[in-house]
């Protein structure tokens, strides 16, 4: 899996080249329209819009959680629409760090385009360079996108099912400290994690200017979490397999590679009284 971290002047090269098209992925789960209201009052030119619940996500039923992932075909239309080919370099930005951005370039990655990357300090970074932003719509010529897909590890609920009652897996959970110890649950019906899931905050990837960290500094942070486990055996998960996807850039960043996403994430293993949950800032428990 590639991991691209482009500074601005880098992406507005590329965009000028006509090599690159910037994505706009800024979106607040407490408020589904105002990322989609901040694109409009300005982006980064020839930017279109990623919603987050209806570009980068399938149709929530059941189980799966609040983001399971599109059909492949269905996120290849959403491509085509925005005007990619196979060989664009798909550069994915957002306000937050690119706690939302991350998801599009995992998904990139996941259809087979890994010409895919993050603007490093998200559009805040854009404007700090003093380079323009755009109001108006762009014009995109939409393509034909190939359906790709699942060429990324993923695993389901059965598979974490069985690492939390018998071990055999390591699984980083990115949500904050209080989401994971239990402490609050804006979102989701229980408080807690998975038993045996270690506590790996998405925001630690990140250095106090909202960058990303040096890859030798992720590297440690990472060897740190897993103890020495093997990193291609890992699993990653969330809220709703959202900013794992920060973690899985950021382990490929390092070096660390192959580690699979749990797209349900804690969206989906919450839904049953009947799967354990630990709750405290131990990955084991207690457990009830």
């Amino acid at each position: 899996m590639a991991a691209l971290l482009l500074n601005p002047e880098e992406l507005y090269s590329a965009i000028e080249a006509g090599e690159a098209r910037a994505v706009d992925c800024r979106f607040d789960l407490m408020n589904p329209a105002g990322g989609q209201a901040l694109w409009a009052e300005s982006h980064i030119p020839g930017a279109p819009y990623a919603d987050l619940d209806h570009d980068l996500a399938g149709h929530a039923a059941g189980e799966g959680g609040r983001h399971p992932l599109p059909e492949p075909a269905e996120f290849a239309t959403t491509l085509g629409r925005w005007g990619i080919k196979p060989d664009t370099l798909v550069v994915a930005y957002d306000n937050m760090g690119c706690a939302i951005a991350g998801r599009l370039w995992w998904m990139m990655n996941w259809m087979g385009h890994e010409r895919a990357g993050l603007l490093d300090g998200g559009i805040q970074a854009w404007e700090e360079a003093g380079l323009a932003l755009e109001s108006a719509e762009p014009v995109i010529e939409p393509t034909d996108y190939p359906v790709g897909g699942h060429c990324r590890p993923v695993v389901g609920l059965a598979g974490v099912e069985r690492a939390a009652l018998a071990g055999g897996m390591h699984m980083l959970d990115a949500r904050d400290g209080a989401r994971y110890q239990g402490l609050s649950e804006p979102l989701d019906s229980q408080a807690g994690h998975v038993p045996g899931a270690i506590n790996a905050f998405f925001r630690e990837n990140l250095d106090a200017s909202g960058r990303f960290r040096s890859p030798d500094e992720l590297r440690k942070l990472y060897l740190d979490l897993l103890g020495g486990a093997d990193p291609s055996a890992a699993c990653v998960m969330c809220g709703s397999g959202v900013t794992a996807c920060h973690d899985l850039f950021a382990m490929e960043l390092a070096d660390l590679g192959g580690a699979a996403l749990y797209p349900g994430s804690w969206s989906e293993w919450s839904q049953s009284d009947d799967r354990p949950i630990a709750r405290g800032p131990e990955p084991g428990g207690p457990a009830s």
